[in-house]
């Protein structure tokens, strides 16, 4: 006779939108395409987004990822990350005559734009981001050094002395938690009126969108859990997200794999979203696992409707002579 095992009922709400965002389809796009055109390796300049996956499907079609240019070899394509990457990593690209192609998302070149701008107008530079990301190392990159100045905290931003107050400009990651960055923002202001910002927001729609749908579902979850790599700074965000806005818990996880011997004890309202850089079958291979264990009911949110795409670089998309 079979023993049926009930299973705890188990409601998970589904933030919408999640996963990747027009920036990260259009890097992994590039990679794929250039695989095709020129044929493998084609050589990637850091991961190409943040997520361990992607980065491994890549690799097995043919995709090398290194960290410095210097490790190319001259005759095969480069291609520089979603994140951007210093102004010295194309001119050596250049210097060593490479067919290279950038993935750098539109918004972190915006980012790059407007930090020129202020340059040339003769402004000294903030940039609110994370220290070490390479986002932020790429937008210090754009310009030469000491021109850009790094905040990562309100106290930072207590704490920075100009050169002239009268004559500054802030910039900031894109990745970052709206909450923190208008904290950091609003300290800056206050110490110094005239401070220039950008024309628009340079934290991303996908970023803002993907926080604002973890906000409506978080205060009511026993559990939020977040699909994305411990690199992913907007995947950070998210579940930092979630705890300051009412969820009694938020981890993030990268795969299925990691809910094996995760406590699920009293959880009967879970949150489930994933980052910018995280492929949606990740979160069904959780919700796959989850139904082995609970008798499942998902419901879904939508916070915003995503209809942003990017163009690929024309050297993809032309046609032969």
């Amino acid at each position: 006779m079979i023993e049926l095992i009930e299973r705890p009922p188990l409601t998970v709400v589904l933030a919408n939108p999640r996963g990747f965002c027009a920036g990260v389809e259009r890097a992994i796009q590039i990679v794929e395409r250039a695989l095709e055109k020129y044929g493998p390796p084609v050589y990637v300049r850091h991961e190409i987004v943040h997520n361990t996956q992607v980065v491994e499907r890549l690799k097995a079609l043919g995709a090398v990822f290194v960290e410095e240019v210097e490790a190319c070899p001259s005759d095969r394509p480069l291609i520089f990350s979603a994140h951007g990457a210093p102004k010295a990593a194309r001119a050596e690209a250049l210097r060593r005559e490479m067919v290279f192609l950038d993935a750098t998302c539109p918004l972190v070149s915006k980012v790059h734009l407007d930090s020129e701008r202020h340059f040339a107008a003769g402004r000294e530079i903030l940039l609110i981001g994370h220290a070490g990301h390479p986002e932020v190392v790429g937008t210090i990159g754009q310009l030469p050094p000491g021109a850009i100045s790094l905040i990562e905290t309100a106290d930072d931003a207590r704490a920075f002395t100009p050169r002239d107050p009268l004559n500054l400009a802030f910039v900031t990651q894109t990745t970052l938690s709206l909450d923190d960055t208008a904290e950091i923002v609003a300290v800056l202001k206050a110490r110094f009126p005239a401070i220039a910002g950008p024309h628009k927001k340079d934290i991303c729609y996908a970023t803002t969108n993907r926080q604002e749908a973890v906000k409506q579902i978080a205060p009511a979850c026993d559990l939020v859990l977040v699909v994305g790599s411990p690199a992913s700074s907007n995947s950070v965000r998210l579940v930092e997200v979630a705890k300051r806005t009412g969820a009694r818990d938020a981890r993030l996880i990268e795969t299925a794999a990691c809910l094996a011997g995760m406590r699920l004890e009293g959880v009967r309202r879970m949150g489930l979203t994933s980052g910018a850089s995280a492929p949606e079958g990740l979160v069904g291979g959780v919700l796959d696992a989850l139904r082995r264990r609970f008798d499942v009911v998902v419901e879904e949110i939508a916070a915003a409707r995503e209809t942003v795409v990017f163009k690929l670089p024309r050297l993809l998309t032309e046609r032969p002579a």
